[in-house]
């Protein structure tokens, strides 16, 4: 199952603008934030990813409860955690 997952902004990539680095429970990966309009998030911001690709900005109130929601279905949730971790954009 593939679930899309809240993820907190901490680098816009200068040489790469289309790419951000976000820390989901402690895991940073580059994600693709070219889905979203220039400009519209920034380093704190969350945003919902979803197979490497940022689909949406969320409010952090939606993210906790986005990742409460996930945390309480177990399996699914540590496997988005580690394919996550798997992956890489370069």
């Amino acid at each position: 199952m593939c679930l899309g997952i809240p993820g907190e902004v901490v680098e816009i990539m200068t040489d790469r603008p289309d790419l951000a680095q976000v820390d989901v429970s402690g895991v940073r990966r580059a994600i693709n934030i070219g889905l979203l309009e220039p400009g519209e998030i920034g380093v704190g911001d969350w945003v919902l990813i979803h197979v490497g690709f940022a689909l949406s900005k969320i409010d952090e109130a939606e993210a906790r409860a986005a990742m409460d929601f996930l945390k309480s279905i177990g399996d699914a949730y540590t496997d988005e955690l580690a394919a996550l971790q798997n992956s890489k954009i370069d």
